[in-house]
């Protein structure tokens, strides 16, 4: 019943059918001079009172042989509602006299309810102002079903009228710390825990134009709600898409290593045995966090007379590398072989290579450690450039700037990007490269003793 314009509050309701030619009306709409909501509604329930009184009689008026003369009266009481001096509190529910006498009551059938008008979803919205809209293009209609769904992901279904300026903002900040690679691979996560692998694993996040691109796509939606004044005000408006100076990833320095080296590990979730372990595996081949934890005892194999590691999809749970170069056989470092890695398909229980990890609710391996690596890099002081990621910045750089005897073509393939060289012969020969070749990569990956003194595995 209950409407806004502006900052006034209004009474609406609908007149029956049955009653609309008679009373010359559709729908009843009278300001009720109030800002204030529960005054509003005090207010609108003595109309409420007042305007089924009317309807009784004008259902009454329509069985007597004279209707016409006396539905004139109960037009001109119904006019009046237009300007009557409301009563403040709601005890005070005398009715507006009307003109037409009244007749004696009859018996009748109570007259149908009218259903209660229900709110306008996000979802619905969305369905009726762009989905099915002859006018949208094809592009509109995919733009902002995305910004739509990665907002109802993240908040839920919820009435348009009720989603202002805090909710706006939240999904603004939200779209600012999901990882940029999101939605180009399958991801039981929620967009929470995307955020969280995003900062735990330092991986680039949605550029300030991406996430401009879905507060716009919700912000068209919202003017064609204003328009229709099925809400007050559009709330994805003026925010600024300026993400200012960002955290630049960098690899470690030798220092940051003898200090990671040397901390205590005080995580409960996850044996430090396990820590260290992954931690000498990735600063030896520049694999990924997930990479490493997903790796099973087959994924270990002599290739060409080379032990290596096979980064590749898993059927039985879905997990898949991050994008098809990832897909890849990254040899051993002989570093790894003689802190004892080649043992660890014998020596671990189950089917994974890296003992000592759970599987999340969400399908991830590995996801208490990335925490706990948080946790410990804060508490020894290292600071926001430094992540676990960075291990594969280390042997990216440490590889660019060896000797020329290794190509750019191997490394990518050792790390598993896309070819920096997009010529004919790269794209065509690259699956091509010897594991020798790699091998020859991977063992030009150094550190200083004091980086991984007296590691085994």
């Amino acid at each position: 019943m209950l409407r806004v314009r502006g900052t006034t509050y209004h009474f609406r309701r609908i007149v029956p059918p049955a009653l609309r030619a008679a009373l010359n009306r559709r729908e009843i709409w009278v300001s009720l001079k109030t800002g204030y909501q529960n005054e509003a509604r005090k207010r609108a329930s003595i109309l409420h009172a007042r305007t089924t009184e009317l309807f009784i009689q004008a259902h009454l008026v329509l069985l007597e042989p004279d209707a016409l003369s006396r539905l004139k009266g109960l037009r001109v009481s119904l006019r009046d509602l237009q300007s009557v001096n409301l009563p403040s509190s709601a005890h005070e529910t005398r009715a507006v006299p009307v003109s037409a006498p009244m007749p004696k009551p009859r018996t009748m059938k109570k007259p149908a309810k009218v259903p209660k008008a229900q709110p306008l979803m996000l979802s619905g919205a969305l369905k009726r102002f762009v989905l099915d809209s002859p006018h949208a293009s094809a592009d509109t209609k995919k733009a902002t079903q995305r910004a739509v769904d990665l907002f109802l992901q993240a908040f839920g279904d919820a009435p348009v009228s009720i989603i202002g300026g805090e909710k706006a903002g939240a999904f603004r900040d939200l779209l600012f710390s999901l990882p940029a690679s999101l939605g180009k691979r399958k991801s039981s996560l929620t967009l929470e825990e995307e955020a969280q692998r995003a900062r735990e694993e330092g991986l680039p996040t949605l550029s300030g134009k991406s996430v401009k691109n879905h507060m716009m796509r919700l912000s068209a939606l919202w003017n064609q709600l204003h328009q229709r004044e099925l809400v007050t005000r559009n709330p994805w408006t003026g925010w600024n898409f300026e993400t200012g100076q960002k955290t630049i990833r960098r690899s470690w320095t030798t220092k940051e290593l003898a200090l990671l080296a040397s901390a205590s590990w005080h995580s409960t979730s996850v044996p430090e045995q396990t820590f260290r372990l992954v931690t000498l595996i990735a600063a030896y081949s520049g694999m990924r966090l997930g990479e490493i934890c997903t790796l099973r005892k087959e994924d270990l194999q002599n290739i060409d007379g080379v032990p290596c590691f096979m980064a590749r999809p898993h059927s039985d749970d879905g997990w898949s590398p991050k994008t098809e170069a990832g897909t890849r056989i990254v040899p051993i470092h002989s570093k790894l072989i003689e802190a004892g890695a080649l043992a660890l398909k014998d020596t671990t229980d189950g089917p994974y290579l890296i003992p000592g990890l759970e599987t999340s609710k969400q399908g991830v391996r590995g996801a208490a450690l990335g925490r706990a690596f948080s946790l410990l890099k804060t508490r020894i002081g290292l600071p926001a450039e430094i992540t676990f990621h960075s291990f594969r910045h280390t042997v990216s750089t440490q590889l660019r700037n060896a000797n020329a005897n290794i190509r750019e073509v191997w490394i990518d393939s050792l790390l598993g990007h896309e070819a920096t060289h997009k010529s004919q012969g790269t794209t065509t020969y690259l699956t091509s490269i010897s594991t020798a070749n790699l091998k020859q990569t991977v063992e030009a990956i150094s550190y200083p003793e004091t980086a991984f003194a007296n590691m085994t595995i």
